[in-house]
């Protein structure tokens, strides 16, 4: 049997894919074991101490400490909405049937019924997981706000921390899946311009997720000038 150019589908799009979740499980070693090096750990570092900052009696500022929370919310529940919105779109399309025969011409690959129904459900499948991660990116924000607000508490400044963490990386997973997405929509066009697209997002990702800038060691406030003792 002769080489067909549906045989594309089978060595692009699983060498692509490999592709992207190599590096994300490099970059997941790196998170974990070396957080310094990514910006991942970069971020997470600051907010730590960000949280440290705000949940100190003498200088916390709620006001503030509630808008900051308030437009990661925000920017969750948009992000969300635009997920949702374009999975309505995937599952709309995939239930027309009108335009198998217009997307053969254009694909160079397989375009048998059965993969392009795969094409649709996998890049459905992206924005999902990314709808639940934005939710649940603004459900841990949400649950950082009401740590912070309640008044007269000693809660602890790790509980704060951590959910402050968690709704950061529910986001930073939310954008991975939204980048996984964007590949499988090229490969709507054929595989070449997924494995090509797949190629391209590695490199970018990986410039844009290295950290040079070595962590900043916070140092503790000083005393408010106007000390109580003098009262």
């Amino acid at each position: 049997m002769g080489w067909e150019k549906e045989h594309l589908d089978l060595f692009l799009i699983p060498s692509g894919l490999l592709i992207m979740m190599g590096y994300h499980l490099f970059l997941l070693y790196r998170c974990l074991r070396l957080p310094q090096t990514t910006v991942i750990g970069y971020e997470n570092h600051n907010k730590r101490v960000w949280v440290e900052r705000m949940m100190q009696d003498d200088s916390k500022d709620t006001g503030v400490a509630l808008q900051v929370i308030a437009g990661n919310i925000s920017a969750a529940n948009f992000m969300s909405s635009v997920s949702l919105s374009l999975s309505s779109l995937i599952g709309a399309w995939i239930g027309s049937s009108s335009n198998s025969n217009f997307m053969s011409d254009l694909i160079y690959g397989d375009a048998s019924p059965s993969t392009i129904s795969i094409k649709y459900i996998s890049l459905l499948s992206c924005f999902l997981l990314a709808f639940a991660s934005f939710v649940q990116s603004a459900s841990y924000f949400v649950h950082a706000n009401f740590l912070i607000s309640t008044p007269y508490t000693d809660i602890p400044v790790k509980y704060v921390q951590s959910a402050a963490i968690r709704g950061s990386n529910f986001w930073s997973l939310g954008l991975r899946a939204l980048y996984f997405a964007t590949t499988l929509l090229l490969w709507i066009f054929g595989p070449i311009p997924m494995f090509v697209s797949s190629v391209i997002m590695v490199a970018l990702l990986h410039f844009l997720d290295t950290n040079s800038t070595p962590l900043h060691q916070y140092r503790a406030p000083s005393k408010p000038p106007h000390s109580r003792e003098g009262r």
